[in-house]
């Protein structure tokens, strides 16, 4: 196993209703550490970079409203197999078919609206982490 770091972000239904400390724990409990975080309200230009390989999506529009609508707190988590781990601790996208006791079962209110967004791949946490930290503002925890 190795030490990896992914990107997470608390979406801004999860804010809204109160859910941070709740899944900051559940992540600690799992052994994956906050390595940098940021509270932010993203701009529809910052929200459209970040997830622009959905841009010919029919739903990129109401994702990018939806992700601008309010404050998320993006963070890096970095742990043994972190990107794996944070994939099964969010549980599948679409919360209706989520696992039960996963973020997304626990604290989504829509397939949009789902809680927690999480990088799929090394490649892609790696790409998402650089968008939105310089490497001197992620420390290492192990």
């Amino acid at each position: 196993m190795s030490v990896e770091r992914t990107l997470c972000i608390i979406k801004p239904n999860a804010v809204e209703d109160c859910n941070i400390g709740k899944i900051i724990t559940r992540y600690e409990e799992e052994a994956l550490k906050i390595a940098a975080t940021r509270f932010a309200k993203l701009s529809k230009e910052k929200a459209e970079g970040f997830y622009i390989e959905h841009k010919s999506r029919p739903f990129f529009g109401s994702l990018i409203a939806f992700m601008t609508s309010g404050p998320v707190l993006i963070m890096v988590l970095e742990g043994e197999n972190a990107v794996e781990k944070n994939r099964e601790i969010m549980g599948a996208t679409n919360p209706a078919e989520a696992a039960e006791n996963t973020l997304r079962k626990l604290y989504a209110k829509s397939l949009e609206a789902n809680a927690v967004h999480g990088s799929d791949s090394l490649t892609s946490a790696e790409r998402e982490i650089s968008y939105f930290f310089e490497k001197n503002e992620i420390i290492s925890t192990h």
